[in-house]
């Protein structure tokens, strides 16, 4: 009887676990939706919204370049708000999600008519439950 005890317990921990995972998951996938969204309709309002105080795109060889630099918050909203970035009508592929528990990594492909990029998001899950990007690492493919 105790192991039947035990068993279920193990087993109402795991679906627990896989429960809160998965809608870790579908809310990290719906952020990154609303990100590209609001980059494609070059939304600067609505980004800043999904976008940590501490977001940043980090460049690592792109266009051409053979260092890295980073585009803070502020200088990518402001690109946003310009029409300098965005504008286009990409398409989102969650590639893969990982969950560690208030931080997450996804790899993204986003596909459009101006260029397809496969990025590294890093996401951070705020005190009201609600993730944020905190950078974002592109390569053009």
């Amino acid at each position: 009887m105790k192991k039947y005890i035990l068993l279920f317990a193990l087993l109402t921990v795991v679906s627990v676990s896989a429960f809160s995972q998965s809608t870790d998951q579908k809310s990290i996938t719906k952020t990154i939706e609303m990100f590209s969204k609001a980059g494609d309709a070059q939304d600067a309002n609505k980004l800043e919204v999904l976008l940590n105080e501490n977001y940043n795109v980090v460049m690592h060889q792109l266009f051409g370049s053979e260092t890295t630099s980073l585009l803070p918050r502020a200088a990518y909203i402001e690109k946003i708000r310009n029409k300098e970035f965005g504008g286009d009508n990409r398409t989102v592929t969650v590639e893969h999600v990982e969950v560690n528990g208030s931080t997450a990594v996804a790899k993204v492909l986003l596909k459009g008519s101006k260029m397809t990029v496969r990025s590294i998001f890093t996401l951070v899950k705020t005190k009201s439950g609600k993730w944020q990007l905190v950078s974002d690492m592109p390569v053009i493919v």
